[in-house]
């Protein structure tokens, strides 16, 4: 469950601006397991609207849909209907650090820009991080894959050009972003395999409607990403405003390209791919 979105609301929006990005490097991942993509079972823990389920569901033997929103669930549940009758999805309500799945009984885990939303801090050590990787431990069979897809504290900083607009929204989200070297360490720590990393970086979480850069003026685009939520009303007035008046003097193309320039060094997100040992 997030600690600041109200996906209840948002679940009804989002796929509006969202796309299941990076699924060409979750299935390079799967393949080098060691049973074939149709023999596997994946879990997709925090599955929200069921993105990444439907991409995938026809590529291995079943997926385990988990989440805690029963809002995303419903339509994840709508999307995936027919293979959920057929077997190939089974769709789970549940936290993900305390799944109902029986020891060693998925090969696989993908993790898709969920641990933001962990109540968790670096002062306590990441312990609700280390909750859910050890659950992830549990369920995994020896030698099953973990794909972890999460936004470095630097991609937050670079990585989109509307963040300049909300510095506040950004070092809130910042503080609950687990660092990719760190991660990679509690995961060793834990007993996963040395991690590797991937960072495509031409994949952009909201797709082409990254680029619309007028969306920020429309509730919609806003609520695809969560960052908006930790903005205060009246900073939210202010950024209205002032992206008006950006697009109504000419001027608004040109802040989104200037703004934009980081994003194709740094990227908006990395893969950590590992495995249970």
């Amino acid at each position: 469950m997030s600690t600041y979105e109200n996906y209840h609301k948002t679940s009804q929006v989002y796929d509006k601006t969202r796309t299941a990005g990076g699924v060409e490097i979750i299935l390079e991942a799967l393949k080098e397991g060691a049973l074939p993509l149709k023999e596997q079972v994946l879990l997709d823990a925090g599955c929200g609207t069921g993105l990444y389920s439907a991409a995938l569901v026809n590529e291995v033997r079943r997926i385990e849909a988990a989440d805690l929103n029963a809002g995303m669930l419903k339509m994840a549940q709508a999307k995936l209907q027919t293979e959920e009758q057929s077997g190939r999805i089974r769709f789970h309500e549940t936290a993900i650090d305390s799944l109902p799945l029986a020891d060693e009984s998925v090969d696989a885990v993908m993790l898709n820009q969920v641990l933001h939303h962990l109540p968790d801090n670096a002062a306590d050590g990441w312990p609700a991080h280390a909750n859910v990787f050890c659950e992830f431990f549990r369920v995994l069979k020896p030698g099953g894959c973990l794909i972890i897809n999460s936004c470095s504290p630097e991609q937050l900083e670079k990585g989109f050009w509307f963040y300049h607009l909300i510095p506040d929204a950004i070092r809130a989200v910042q503080e609950k972003t687990i660092g990719i070297d760190t991660l990679a360490n509690q995961l060793k720590i834990i007993g996963f395999s040395e991690t590797r990393q991937e960072v495509p970086l031409d994949l952009m979480l909201q797709d082409e409607a990254y680029f619309r850069a007028d969306g920020i003026l429309d509730p919609d685009w806003r609520r695809g990403d969560s960052i908006w939520s930790l903005v205060e009303e009246k900073t939210l007035v202010d950024v209205l405003e002032t992206v008006s008046d950006l697009k109504q003097n000419g001027k608004l193309e040109p802040f989104m390209q200037q703004h934009d320039q980081a994003r194709k060094t740094c990227g908006q997100v990395t893969f950590t791919i590992t495995r249970k040992h």
